[in-house]
């Protein structure tokens, strides 16, 4: 295998931590050699720096676009346009993690990991990005986001990680030749390498304790065509701007890039900020929420000739999970989408911090735990959920009935695996049999497999909300534990890969996070310094390098 350089290395630290394809053909086989870099290049080549002509980096952002684009085009449908998807399996861990759960109203979350690889497998894509010594070798995901969309699609968070996170990549087998990738601790980029996206999956949920619901990865070469199909995108910079290393040379103020122009945006880093990838991460997010403000307006999808050629752009550039295989799927989709107000969508990067040395970038303690509880309970990151109608009544002190626990039946279940870490054996027993100590001698352990991060207390009837926060209280679980959910026939206890151990719940202060620290969840507030754009701001502007100016 070639060496695999990319350009991440920070050039300079910024002050405070903020953070920051091709869908691939015939992937190569076979294991991964693990240099200990994080490129999954050979032994001693650490610290990677970028040159001219290098890995193309851009917008995974561009795939939530393509789905809005493909629901403009959905009266176009036929089956060519569905030959053209690329499928992969979803998760190739060990445990996937269960969907998340309806709320009270029956309405479901929907996670959606947006992927750009770095792929070289194809003419155009060599073109687009150089590096013709690359070619053929398995790609790289270089930019990741979740995109969340509420249950009640009222806000959409899109949550960006690094491409240079350290993280623990589980073990993945290949479906579609049998080959198993040892467990590792690896740049969250490489995690492509062992076995395709169903991986990088497996290892975001890992870290993070979200269930992913479905992928999207999508091919760079047709970002050309795409960019000039919706007539261009709108950004903006604060300054005139010259990176030669990605080519893009603009004027201060707003400038509509198309075409390789928007690719050059898409991949610049040198000239945006302090010259590390986090600043080519905002890049992306401003450039992500200009095309969605254009596609929800409508402006530029109204040629039936360019709706024509952008559907089939947008599903001969995607690689998607088998439960997104059609364009109807994809339309539905859309439609989702684009019920949620621009106001309401916000762009964030996970809080991080440099590595000792600055080689790589680690989730920031506390800070991205708390992002990560706020998407997995289903709080959106724009801090404006207060003004949201409550999913459960709220219970006033003194103002609820006893209960008798020897009258409340409670299923419990372990959830404790996640894609990281086999199941705890006999933790629903060790939890019921606590329960029944309490007086809840109805409480029975079931084997239904479960696998989820938090440990939850749901029930289905609002009369039933009582009865479970006594049931929460006797083990020592929060009240934001407890959760009303229609698809649970009667009080059910999910024991989570949080509380592997003990038969007490563990204080905030000694829980374990997914990022793999303790502290527990956090609160319903995004962290103060989350870096986040509303999807609204047209007046978002990149800071420009110093050094980049002319």
């Amino acid at each position: 295998m070639p060496p695999i350089e990319n350009d991440a290395t920070p050039r300079t630290r910024p002050s405070a931590a903020g953070g920051a394809g091709a869908a691939p053909l015939p992937r190569q086989r076979g294991p991964v050699r693990d240099g200990g870099d994080g490129s999954g290049g050979p032994p001693g080549e650490a610290g990677p720096r970028g040159v001219v002509g290098r890995v193309l980096r851009w917008s995974a952002g561009v795939l939530s676009v393509l789905v809005l684009a493909t629901a403009g085009a959905g009266y176009l449908w036929y089956d060519g346009l569905n030959d053209n998807l690329r499928k992969e399996a979803l998760h190739l861990g060990e445990n996937k993690l269960d969907s998340s759960k309806p709320n009270a109203a029956g309405q479901t979350p929907l996670n959606i990991l947006l992927l750009g690889s770095d792929s070289r497998n194809s003419d155009e894509n060599v073109r687009l990005g150089g590096s013709r010594a690359d070619r053929g070798r398995p790609p790289l995901a270089d930019v990741q986001m979740l995109v969340h969309l509420s249950a009640d699609r009222s806000n959409m968070s899109v949550l960006s990680i690094p491409r240079d996170t350290r993280v623990e990549i589980p073990r993945c087998t290949d479906p579609d030749d049998g080959a198993v990738y040892r467990q590792r601790v690896d740049k969250i980029n490489a995690s492509l390498q062992n076995g395709g996206p169903g991986c990088t999956v497996a290892t975001w949920e890992n870290l993070t304790g979200i269930p992913v619901d479905h992928f999207m990865m999508v091919d760079f070469a047709g970002v050309v065509s795409i960019a000039d199909a919706v007539g261009g995108v709108p950004v903006c910079v604060d300054a005139n701007v010259h990176d030669r290393r990605s080519g893009l040379r603009l004027e201060k103020g707003e400038t509509t890039v198309r075409g390789e122009q928007a690719l050059q945006w898409l991949r610049t880093r040198h000239g945006f900020e302090d010259g590390s990838d986090i600043g080519r991460a905002k890049a992306q997010h401003l450039y992500m929420s200009s095309m969605v403000r254009q596609l929800k307006a409508g402006t530029k999808l109204t040629d039936v000739g360019k709706l024509r050629r952008l559907a089939e752009e947008a599903t001969d550039a995607l690689t998607v999970d088998h439960g997104l295989d059609t364009v109807d799927k994809l339309y539905g989709l859309a439609e989702e989408l684009k019920e949620v107000p621009a106001r309401r969508i916000t762009l964030a990067t996970m809080p991080w911090v440099y590595s000792p040395g600055g080689s790589y970038v680690l989730p920031k303690e506390g800070d991205a735990e708390r992002v990560f509880s706020m998407i997995r309970r289903d709080i959106a990151l724009d801090g404006e959920d207060e003004g949201k109608p409550a999913a459960e009544p709220s219970t006033e002190p003194g103002t609820a009935a006893p209960v008798d626990p020897a009258t409340v039946t409670v299923r419990v279940l372990n959830g404790t695996g996640t894609a990281g870490q086999p199941p705890v054996g006999g933790r629903a027993g060790t939890v019921a049999a606590a329960l029944q100590t309490a007086g809840f001698t109805a409480a029975v352990a079931e084997g239904t497999p479960r696998s989820r991060w938090d440990t939850v207390v749901s029930y289905p009837q609002d009369a039933q909300r009582t009865e479970a926060l006594a049931v929460a209280k006797a083990l020592g679980l929060p009240d934001h534990a407890v959760r009303q959910s229609s698809g649970d026939p009667g009080i059910t206890l999910t024991v989570g890969a949080d509380w592997r151990t003990g038969a007490t719940f563990p204080a905030a202060s000694d829980a374990p996070t997914a990022d793999g620290g303790t502290g527990g969840a956090g609160g319903d507030e995004p962290p103060e310094n989350l870096d986040g754009l509303n999807g609204e701001d047209a007046s978002a502007c990149m800071r420009v390098n110093p050094s980049a100016t002319w």
